[in-house]
């Protein structure tokens, strides 16, 4: 493949999408041609061989995908040594188990990942560790192994990692092994273990070159073509289908910067994608989002588009007519303006959702094999359209349906459908099959039932072939649940139907004492509201709903409740093997699913895993778990229910993130986040913190506020015009005139307002006419030299509303999406001077009682050295309540307290910081207002 690159030129081959940079929305990439790849490969493979690494020697490729470890991948490949494939989330037993039965004695991982090698791996039979080759240059924010000194990085081995130079360089390819014999092995993988350890699956050229040759008759790609590849590379269906084949045709791999839905999202558009291979969960979620775009529309307009869907998909399955494209073409061009065919692997692909993607206007293929099979054995081609199948066998394949193992002579046909059963286990026959499992790591042999007497592979898999060749699974064979009573039947099949219902959020089911158990894991509304007893009772009426018409057999009659993800492969594969350990471990109460801390890395979901591969995200989530030590963390965890984050408190969390994890969040990203899972994402897809920033904390930032203000936001705080001061003049005649005569306002110590700015007027929150009633009684000198913060909800919710705004010098105040704007709005109007109205609460309470004030004004009366004065208003909350239009007749009372300066209030409070005391020393003043009005 190397040599093959080189000839391509500067053809582009790999484009890597990288974090916008942090002043612009622009995706930046990093594209490598084919012959930067070809030449950064084969000096790292010289490179390599000069350090003593030999032709079929086993090298660990141990960190997530990116350009680099495709570059480490070619050059062993090239050097004729064997990449061993590793998932770099795999926990430390399944990571010492490879290390040992490969016997490698180098790794290729990445700098966060170090540490995890060295233990997991440190102390093997032959007492050596592995070596580790860094894939970047130590800066990525992972802990360095303990007495790592100073590893090897792949741009040592390459010369270079900048694609241009690399394509400028002329590299010697002399002394390079010539390409190996066609049996010899190529590369290792492991599989997933969802029943046991993994199994070395040796792949030899043969084997991978069959299936790529097969696979490009099948025209999935063309002249024109770019994919994009979202799935990590050591899995075989991504490496093959995902990497070799584009390679091989001349197609660019376009990797996404992060595996979260605007990364992905942002490739769509600037990698000019045409195909997407990915699996089920990938297009469910992408379904999922079109569905959400259109239901922000309406009532109406979801249901038009679900009855235009429906059409669009029924002409398009039965009579072959793509209504789809003409009619969603504007949806599709603001999803994926390029996008014409998703491949879909890894699992079966539901029927309904492949249908409904062609519905609308997309092309679908789907494909099923084994990594034993190198990986495809199966193709439902572009157009097909055969979903309930997984397709027929791709040239040089051959299949056959053996007899299903343990089965029972005269079983009733009757007591199970033919659907779950099958006909009997699938095998196969090719050059693509691999010729047997390594040995096992006490040396003993897997291969005892691999292969039938004729030489025939036994996939494990149920199905049955139709006079066409078109082939149904029915479930894998090891994974069939045979109850006490003889019943047979496949558990997929019961956890899809499980899975449906809306309470539940996943289901495993095994056998338990010869009955069906489950283990169902509540979504995470359920979960967050309901006490133990109460979910379990939830659970269990939802899992009798959902089976309410299966036989008594096939309803699980013990069930445990857990709060974590099941554990699954990173393709999404339930593990059997830890179900049964998890459910044994609930069942007797060794389980802690609620203990504090950080969710275990092998309890997570696998694309949870996968997000924490990214740098960023992992030092978010040991963040996570150093700040909130005494709570449990989990991805589905709610900063604002479960931590306490809220609003304003977002602003002091984003510095802490700056400072301790490097990572700057803008305010457009903190309004995103409603679970810690979007904290990750938006980690994974910031940049790093500004250096000038990342050492100061709050009040440093908001005492110059103004560079924290573009040229529009530093508009809102110049002199008014003639236009708007007379506005604003009659606004205020109005309503001193309403609270004088409507409501005979009561009014008292105004004498307290410092004669000079700045300062702060801190009240209590009922209703609308607040502001109002505090603008009646200032002089109309002091109301020129006054700004408001306004709750952008309200006083910029409108035409009319942003005018009255405009007049009384309002500053937008969204404590959800921008507080880091909104503080240094009231920052720079102290800064000018001038009296900052400002209601601490951040919210209203019209039912009298004065909430908790939040930190903002704390931090805005320290930054700018700012004096408060407390003040109290009652029975607005009465004379318009919200929701009302038109006021009731009330008598209004107001009332100002002392001034008192920052450092004074700072000693009068409570709190965890000194802006939290002010804070509680403010609320604590205007509660003194309250109670003297009652004496």
């Amino acid at each position: 493949l190397v040599p093959l690159l080189a000839r391509r030129g500067e053809a582009t081959a790999l484009v890597q999408l990288l974090r916008p940079a942090a002043d612009s929305d622009e995706a930046e990439t990093e594209v490598w041609s084919a012959v930067a790849l070809a030449n950064a490969a084969t000096a790292a493979a010289l490179a390599l061989r000069d350090a003593g690494v030999v032709s079929a020697e086993r090298v660990l490729l141990f960190a997530p995908s990116s350009p680099r470890w495709i570059i480490a991948c070619l050059a062993l490949l090239r050097l004729g040594a064997v990449p061993v494939l590793v998932d770099s989330q795999a926990d430390p037993a399944d990571l010492a188990h490879i290390a040992t039965v490969s016997g490698a004695r180098w790794a290729f991982t990445a700098a966060h990942l170090t540490a995890r090698l060295a233990g997991a791996t440190g102390e093997r039979a032959r007492g050596d560790a592995l070596a580790p080759i860094l894939l970047d240059s130590g800066d990525a924010g992972g802990e360095q192994a303990a007495g790592a000194d100073g590893p090897i990085t792949l741009a040592d081995l390459a010369g270079t990692l900048d694609p241009s130079a690399a394509a400028a360089r002329q590299v010697d390819a002399a002394g390079l092994p010539e390409p190996a014999d066609a049996d010899a092995e190529a590369l290792l993988f492991f599989t997933s273990g969802t029943s046991g350890p993994p199994k070395g699956v040796p792949l030899t050229h043969r084997n991978l070159l069959a299936n790529l040759a097969a696979v490009l008759t099948e025209d999935l790609v063309s002249d024109g073509d770019r994919l994009l590849l979202p799935l990590p590379l050591h899995h075989a269906y991504p490496f093959s289908v995902g990497l070799l084949v584009p390679l091989a045709h001349g197609v660019p791999v376009v990797l996404p910067q992060a595996l979260t839905g605007p990364a992905l999202a942002r490739a769509l558009h600037a990698g000019d994608v045409t195909l997407i291979l990915g699996i089920p969960r990938l297009y469910g979620a992408l379904m999922g989002a079109v569905e959400r775009r259109i239901g922000a529309g309406g009532a109406v307009v979801r249901m038009a588009f679900g009855g235009l869907l429906g059409l669009a998909t029924w002409l398009r399955q039965r009579a072959g007519l793509d209504l789809g494209r003409l009619l969603f073409a504007p949806l599709r061009r603001r999803v994926a303006p390029q996008l014409r065919l998703l491949i879909s692997g890894g699992a079966a692909l539901d029927p309904a959702l492949g249908a409904r993607l062609e519905g609308l206007g997309w092309t679908v293929a789907t494909g099923y094999g084994l990594t034993e099979t190198a990986p495809i054995l199966t193709v439902v081609r572009p157009g097909e359209r055969r979903f309930d199948t997984a397709g027929r066998a791709l040239p040089g394949v051959e299949l056959r349906i053996g007899p299903p193992p343990g089965a029972r002579p005269g079983e009733d046909a009757d007591e199970v459908s033919a659907a779950e059963t099958g006909a009997g286990e699938v095998q196969a026959r090719g050059p693509n099959v691999f010729s047997g499992y390594l040995p096992s790591a006490d040396g003993t042999g897997a291969n005892a039932d691999t292969f039938t007497d004729d030489g025939w592979f036994r996939t494990g898999d149920l199905g049955r072939l139709d006079g066409d060749g078109w082939l149904y699974l029915g479930g894998r064979v090891s994974s069939r649940i045979v109850l006490a009573g003889g019943e047979n039947l496949d558990p997929e099949s019961v956890e899809a139907r499980l899975d449906a219902h809306p309470v539940i959020a996943e289901s495993g089911v095994l056998a338990d004492d010869g009955a069906l158990a489950a283990v169902l894991v509540p979504n995470a509304d359920a979960a967050r509201h309901a006490d133990a007893e109460a979910l379990r009772q939830t659970l269990r009426a939802a899992a009798a709903a959902a089976l309410r018409d299966a036989p008594s057999w096939r309803r699980p009659t013990h069930i445990e409740v857990d709060a974590r993800p099941l554990p699954r492969t990173r393709l999404g594969k339930l593990r059997r093997r830890r179900l049964r350990e998890r459910f044994d471990a609930l069942r007797h109460g060794e389980a802690r699913p609620d203990a504090a801390g950080l969710m275990p890395l092998e309890d997570l979901a696998p694309d949870d895993r996968t997000l924490i591969d990214d740098p960023a995200a992992a030092r978010v989530w040991r963040w996570l778990g150093e700040r909130f030590e005494d709570q449990r963390i989990t991805p589905d965890t709610d900063p604002r229910l479960d931590l306490g984050i809220d609003s304003l408190e977002w602003v002091a969390v984003g510095i802490e993130l700056q400072q301790a994890a490097g990572v700057a969040l803008d305010e457009g990203a903190i309004g995103r986040v409603e679970t810690v899972r979007d904290l990750l994402r938006e980690a994974a897809a910031a940049g790093s913190a500004p250096p000038e920033l990342a050492d100061d904390d709050l009040e440093g930032w908001l005492e110059k506020p103004e560079a924290m203000l573009d040229r529009d936001q530093l508009a809102r705080l110049a002199p008014l015009g003639g236009g708007m001061a007379l506005l604003a003049a009659v606004l205020h005649t109005l309503s001193r005139w309403l609270m004088r005569w409507w409501f005979r306002l009561d009014a008292a110590g105004m004498a307290h307002l410092p004669p000079a700015g700045p300062f702060i007027l801190a009240p209590n929150h009922e209703s609308a006419l607040d502001p109002i009633a505090i603008a009646a009684v200032l002089t109309p000198a002091r109301r020129r030299n006054t700004f408001w913060g306004g709750f952008t909800g309200i006083m910029f919710a409108s035409p009319v509303m942003r005018l009255v705004s405009h007049a009384f010098r309002v500053l937008p105040v969204a404590p959800d999406e921008r507080p880091i704007t909104s503080l240094a709005y009231g920052a720079a109007a102290l800064a000018r001077g001038s009296m900052l109205v400002w209601f601490p609460e951040g919210q209203r309470n019209p039912g009298g009682e004065i909430g908790p004030f939040r930190p903002g004004v704390g931090s805005l009366a320290r930054a700018q050295r700012a004096a408060v004065v407390p003040c109290l208003l009652r029975n607005t909350g009465a004379a318009l309540p919200p929701g009302k239009l038109w006021p009731r007749r009330r008598r209004l009372v107001l009332r100002m307290g002392p001034v008192a300066d920052p450092a004074m209030l700072e000693q009068e409070g409570s709190g965890a910081d000194p802006a939290a005391r002010i804070a509680d020393a403010v609320r604590k003043r205007v509660l003194a207002l309250d109670a003297s009005l009652e004496n």
